[in-house]
């Protein structure tokens, strides 16, 4: 699974663009965040948790932990 893929899939059915997204931790971070910034990080898969978890929230998801039955 790629999360770049999830969270954009994600943003085009909440009607969400990557823009908006950028803007908004930009303002969560309180300095500024590109969109090229979210989308090359996307892209890469190196957003941080903290970044993944402004996205989701924004886009009315949570993240959660489940653990695994051995």
């Amino acid at each position: 699974m790629n999360i770049g893929n999830e969270i954009r899939k994600l943003a085009f059915e909440n009607g969400v663009t990557l823009t908006y997204l950028a803007k908004c931790i930009a303002e969560k971070k309180g300095k500024a965040y590109s969109i090229q910034n979210l989308s090359t990080k996307l892209k890469k898969g190196t957003a941080n948790f903290n970044e993944l978890d402004m996205i989701l929230e924004e886009l009315g998801y949570k993240i959660t932990f489940e653990k695994i039955s051995k």
